[in-house]
């Protein structure tokens, strides 16, 4: 470092023309993350002159104060371009008139002089209390687009029919995604537009539109339980702007499921998908019967279905030892021990429960930890009064619990039927809706899309008569 002689040092401290403040911070907003460049450009023999330049990495912030600790008794004097508090060893500097306001991006300096040893650093920088790590947090992908589903705070996701809401200004608009599993839809003003399928790291653009005022939807048409996608936010083409996201609905529905609720291969016309692009070609989560029965009803909703999966037992007695109960919980399926953490904002009306068709579509093998069909049924019947439990736990009396099978009869029919009758709670109710009319068409003898369009009809009659209080 540079020396000079204490004669120029103290010319230079007379020179100085803001002194040492002792007003209050100014009124500033959080910063998301900050950085700092502190450098010492004279010092002398009990004293020092440094530099600081404070770079704010998150939002704009209109008044600022940097507060950082000396270890070595050090003491600011005198300070320009901004004004210096210090009790002990914290040390606070809050801008001046003229440089309060900072923009992502933006850099104010101030200058000061101090007493006491210049080799001892300072440390703990924090900008209005948000500590300068050099860094930024990851943005908040949801402070302008709105879901319902299970999306982490990152705007990861993994359940089918996840979906995220915008609005913009201008004529055209950017979807930031990240993600090689899934196939999506990009809807601007309530028509699909584009598909993505798998695209990766991208940012998908709409353009060519009128300059007015738009909506923008991403929504996740397959399933991808072994992986998760990432949604990075909507972004203004050049001279728009993205708007306040679309209020949350009041009305809520969560459906809980196997493949027949996330709309495994509902696009398909043939019920063997080797030869038309296969299952994640012809699957799209957002025309399946859940999705439109809530769009009917203007509600937000949650398609928490895993296909091959059962209340005890999944798909031809695959995975022993795990089951759709497994998986309930998380926000990232493929994620083990994962927990989706519920902002607060979700707490259905209404939870349509299909689970057991896995369970019984199978003969039992060899060596499966049930002997026989009368044992899976008491093992059925006793984890869904369990998985009853921890809904009405988790939601309360005033939600309505529809546990819901396909088939008319049979093993699978009866047992959910009886677990409704043991149950003797009015809000949980049964409903069957085994269909002569469904043709089956899907992939592998899935529901069709016309299949979905027959069962969300009928399940929009049975929700009239169950006097949901929305």
């Amino acid at each position: 470092m540079k020396r000079v002689k204490q004669a120029t040092a103290a010319a230079i401290v007379a020179a100085l023309t803001a002194a040492v403040g002792i007003g209050g911070a100014p009124e500033a907003g959080a910063a998301a993350g900050c950085k700092v460049d502190y450098k010492v450009t004279n010092e002398w023999q009990g004293g020092f002159i440094a530099s600081v330049d404070v770079t704010n990495l998150g939002d704009a912030i209109n008044g600022w104060q940097l507060t950082w600790s000396y270890g070595a008794g050090q003491t600011v004097t005198q300070i320009w371009n901004g004004t210096v508090r210090q009790t002990g060893a914290q040390v606070a500097v809050d801008n001046v008139n003229y440089n309060g306001s900072l923009v992502t991006g933006a850099t104010a300096g101030f200058g000061f002089v101090a007493n006491g040893p210049a080799s001892s650093a300072p440390s703990g920088f924090a900008l209005n209390g948000t500590a300068c790590t050099g860094s930024a947090p990851p943005p908040d992908v949801l402070a302008q687009a709105h879901t319902a589903g299970r999306v982490t705070k990152a705007g990861q996701y993994s359940w089918p029919g996840v979906y995220f809401e915008g609005r913009f200004r201008g004529t055209g608009v950017g979807i930031v995604v990240n993600d090689s599993a899934n196939d999506l839809d990009v809807q601007i003003d309530g028509s699909t537009v584009a598909t993505l399928s798998k695209p990766g790291r991208t940012t998908h653009w709409v353009n060519n539109l009128s300059n007015a005022e738009h909506t923008v939807r991403l929504v996740k048409r397959t399933e991808s339980t072994w992986a998760a996608g990432e949604f990075g936010g909507f972004v203004a083409a050049s001279g728009g702007e993205i708007l306040a996201k679309p209020a949350a609905r009041t009305r809520q529905i969560e459906f809980i499921g196997d493949s027949l609720t996330a709309g495994y291969g509902n696009l398909s016309t043939t019920r063997d998908c080797s030869t038309n692009g296969g299952v994640d070609r012809n699957s799209n989560a957002d025309i399946t019967f859940g999705a439109l029965t809530a769009r009917a009803l203007n509600a937000d909703y949650q398609i928490n279905a895993f296909s091959g999966r059962g209340m005890v037992r999944n798909y031809n007695g695959g995975d022993p030892g795990t089951s759709y109960r497994t998986y309930y919980d998380r926000a990232l399926l493929n994620v083990d021990g994962d927990v989706w953490q519920n902002p607060g904002t979700w707490h259905p009306q209404l939870v349509v429960v299909g689970l057991g068709t896995n369970d019984f579509s199978t003969a039992l093998r060899p060596g499966e930890q049930w002997p026989d069909q009368q044992s899976l049924v008491t093992a059925y019947k006793s984890a869904y009064q369990g998985f009853l439990d921890k809904l009405r736990t988790r939601y309360g009396t005033g939600t309505t619990i529809l546990v819901s099978t396909p088939q008319a009869s049979g093993a699978f029919a009866d047992a959910a039927s009886q677990v409704v009758r043991e149950r003797g709670d009015s809000r949980i109710r049964y409903w069957n809706y085994s269909d002569p009319a469904l043709d089956l068409l899907g992939c592998d003898w899935h529901f069709s899309a016309r299949d979905h369009r027959l069962i969300s009809g009928a399940l929009g009659n049975v929700i009239s008569g169950l006097n949901l209080a929305w």
